[in-house]
């Protein structure tokens, strides 16, 4: 047997499927004995769980957030222009945000309302109802057009080049395996393949780090490291990819990361998606029912500090090996490394380092998460329409009718995503687009969700202004970059046809006028968006019914509660909290 071998031989292939036995069994066994625990169905615990340990929490966050974009596009990305995405990744400290901030304004409305809740929930009772319906659809419609098919996209492409399937059999059957998956197994089924799959890929993709060094330095990781910054160093024409900020014009990337910018428009993202995004927030909300206050919130929080710790670790588990493959391919003598396509670094690595069994051992953990992350997605999406669209409609039906509605919504969630998948690959760059619309929803979100828990004059009327205002200026702007390629179609004597318009035709001029809007770096627009929609709601609240008793209370502590938080954390939750932010400073401190 070639224990080298550079592909999947018939014992990954044996390994592959025992492994995948063993986890349904166990994802099944796990249901099954909550199932009896609760004698019968219950929606509460299908959609969000019921106290799960903060471990798992922990885990749970870091697998709904880790899928298929990142062991395609995370590794691609590093091959191509290393630790620049690296911001994105190195967010640990942002999910302390929602641990220490968030979850104690969450807490305090769902004691107030007696039930557990979504994000549109939150907007509703602090804002208006129809704040919180535009938040539903909104994030709904975001999940279908960038989460489900996108995720379904590059597990297609990362099944193609590691296993050599056709590619629409692997996204085609992703989704079908997630679909059956979250249907029956709800929460619980999600969060226990995360505690499954979370060591798994962790270790699986640390020895692809650790061999992979190994491999380009000869047997030796250090010198490994050394040929790796040292080929960093030398790409985009001598500027390299070995540094986070990119301040130099003259740098290829300074175009789309330009200077210091880059790290605030990555916080305003990454603190829409930690801390207000129905798909992570939902991790932290189940409790047992009767229980304190205190005990949630150090559930909560201690899941929090333990995610943030895991989160550092997909720039050393993606990113570095997408470096170390564009190494290699530089350096072919060494193991016959080739490399054409920078989204086949991951899968490449795992086929041409791992040893034979290993590999079928660590695409384990890799189906594992896949599958993890888009079964949260899916979930997310039925949490958000049974409870904010079909509950208020049909009130007093029975705990199985509800689960089986959140079931029938996955289905059509699975169903759109589908149907969108062709259209979205005929729209250009995967990761281009992804981070243009994460840019335009991010500032809304930011902006309603913090001037409504932290200032008590903003109106009702000014979240839903700054919402839906919000929203409309970031689809003009994707309208707007779709028909003119960001800007890049127009010269001054072109002509630009508008699809919709009868045939008119806009001369280039027109456009020329206003491309401050769209050909602006998507970085900039998105700052200078959340400026925008900030002083849009504060001038609202001048002119518009100052908020309830009700709604101010919504995020008023009384003494009790305030005891409550004091109880929630200790000298470890510091200690914790202080050595992520601390590891997060050295990664930024390394590579600056």
């Amino acid at each position: 047997m070639n224990w080298s071998s550079h592909e999947f031989i018939w014992l990954d292939w044996a390994v592959l499927a025992i492994g995948l036995i063993g986890v349904v069994w166990a994802v099944w066994h796990a249901i099954v004995k909550d199932k009896k625990a609760q004698q019968g169905e219950d929606s509460s615990a299908y959609l969000f769980g019921k106290g799960e340990p903060w471990y798992v929490i922990g885990m749970a966050i870091f697998a709904a957030n880790i899928g298929s974009e990142h062991l395609v596009g995370l590794a691609g990305t590093g091959a191509k222009d290393g630790v620049g995405m690296a911001h994105w990744e190195m967010q640990g400290w942002m999910i302390l945000i929602l641990g220490w901030l968030f979850v104690p304004f969450y807490q305090l409305l769902i004691n107030k309302m007696g039930k557990i809740i979504t994000m549109p929930d939150f907007l509703k009772f602090r804002y208006t109802q129809a704040t919180g319906s535009w938040l539903s659809i909104i994030t709904l419609v975001a999940y279908v057009l960038t989460k489900v098919s996108v995720t379904a996209f590059t597990g297609g492409i990362f099944f193609e080049y590691l296993l050599g399937l056709n590619f629409w059999v692997g996204a085609i059957g992703l989704i079908a395996v997630t679909a059956v998956f979250t249907v029956f197994g709800g929460m619980k089924g999600v969060m226990t393949l995360s505690s499954i799959q979370t060591p798994i890929l962790i270790i699986g993709s640390f020895l692809v780090l650790f061999l992979g060094l190994a491999t380009l330095g000869g047997g030796s990781v250090s010198e490994g490291w050394s040929t790796m910054m040292d080929t960093a160093k030398q790409m985009h024409d001598g500027y390299g990819i070995n540094h986070m900020f990119h301040t130099d014009p003259g740098d290829p990337m300074y175009a789309e990361y330009p200077g210091y910018v880059v790290f605030l428009g990555a916080c305003i993202i990454g603190f829409w998606y930690w801390c207000t995004d129905q798909h992570i927030v939902q991790r932290v909300l189940g409790q047992v029912p009767g229980e304190d206050n205190a005990k949630v919130m150090a559930r909560a929080r201690r899941g929090t500090i333990a995610a943030g710790f895991f989160k550092i670790l997909p720039c050393f588990m993606f990113l570095i090996p997408g470096m170390i493959a564009a190494a290699l391919a530089q350096h072919p003598e060494i193991n016959g490394f080739v490399m054409e396509d920078t989204d086949a670094a991951f899968a490449l690595m795992v086929k041409n380092i791992l040893p034979a069994g290993i590999k079928g051992i660590v695409t384990i953990g890799f189906v594992c998460a896949l599958v993890a992350s888009l079964a949260a997605f899916f979930n997310s999406c039925a949490t958000l329409f049974t409870e904010d669209f079909y509950k208020p409609m049909k009130k007093g039906k029975s705990e199985a009718h509800y689960v089986f509605v959140g079931r029938v919504a996955t289905v059509v969630v699975v169903l759109l995503g589908l149907l969108w998948m062709p259209v979205m690959m005929s729209l250009g760059s995967l990761y281009s687009y992804l981070q243009g619309i994460q840019s335009l929803l991010a500032p809304a979100m930011v902006a309603v969700f913090t001037l409504g828990i932290f200032s008590k004059k903003i109106t009702p009327k000014a979240g839903e202004w700054g919402l839906i205002g919000g929203f409309i200026v970031g689809m003009i702007r994707l309208v707007t970059n779709v028909i003119t390629d960001t800007g890049k179609a127009l010269t001054d004597t072109q002509a630009v046809a508008i699809p919709g318009f009868d045939g008119q035709i806009m001369h280039g001029a027109f456009w020329e006028n206003t491309t401050w809007f769209w050909q602006t770096n998507w970085l900039v627009f998105e700052c200078w968006l959340l400026v925008f929609i900030v002083c849009l709601m504060v001038c609202v609240s001048f002119f518009t019914p100052a908020p309830s008793k009700a709604q101010v209370d919504a995020i008023t502590f009384t003494s009790d509660f305030k005891k409550s938080i004091r109880e929630s954390w200790g000298i470890w939750d510091i200690l914790g909290t202080l050595l992520v932010v601390g590891l997060c400073a050295c990664f930024y401190a390394y590579f600056w």
